[in-house]
């Protein structure tokens, strides 16, 4: 285990006893749902973001669709609502991802980040290399809910965030 990994490891586990309160999650019905939650508020907390808070309904929706996808084998956003959700989607080989890693392929996407506008604020020119991140660290999304399924073959991970980011002509924060 590489000392970055141990560490992360240390600081979730020393946070877990303590994520209902300091999030105001405290209908988090799962370890692997506080451990999806700390990771994410893990990166808004160090830009002086509020953390997120859990919403049971978002999480319900995330469930409703991640079974459609692991049902349906696709991999696609849902169709837009009539109040707009921001959603991140991840896939990986059944059984072999930990919640945070699924969470930091995501985060992973801050390498190509650059302060700016959306979607100029991506060094590749590319909105798609930035678009996860950026939805997590969203100022004006304030609470998040995430739910997982399994394909024969594949985890897969929905979260959905309200107030949706990625808004074309804002700053994430």
């Amino acid at each position: 285990m590489n000392a970055r990994r141990w560490a992360r490891s240390l600081l979730v586990a020393a946070l877990l006893p303590s994520t209902p309160l300091i999030t105001g999650a405290a209908s988090l019905t799962s370890s692997w749902q506080q451990r999806v939650l700390v990771e994410q508020n893990r990166e808004r907390e160090s830009l002086g973001l509020q953390p997120f808070r859990w919403n049971v309904e978002l999480a319900a929706s995330a469930q409703d669709w991640a079974d459609h996808l692991a049902r349906t084998g696709r991999f696609e956003h849902a169709p837009e609502k009539p109040t707009p959700e921001g959603e991140n989607l991840w896939a990986g080989t059944k059984g072999y991802y930990s919640p945070e890693s699924m969470v930091d392929g995501w985060l992973d996407e801050k390498r190509n980040f650059r302060p700016g506008v959306f979607p100029a604020n991506s060094r590749t020119g590319r909105m798609e290399d930035v678009g996860h991140y950026t939805q997590i660290v969203w100022r004006a999304s304030g609470q998040v809910g995430c739910a997982m399924a399994r394909s024969a073959t594949e985890d897969l991970l929905v979260c959905r965030y309200s107030e949706a980011g990625n808004w074309v002509g804002e700053r994430p924060f």
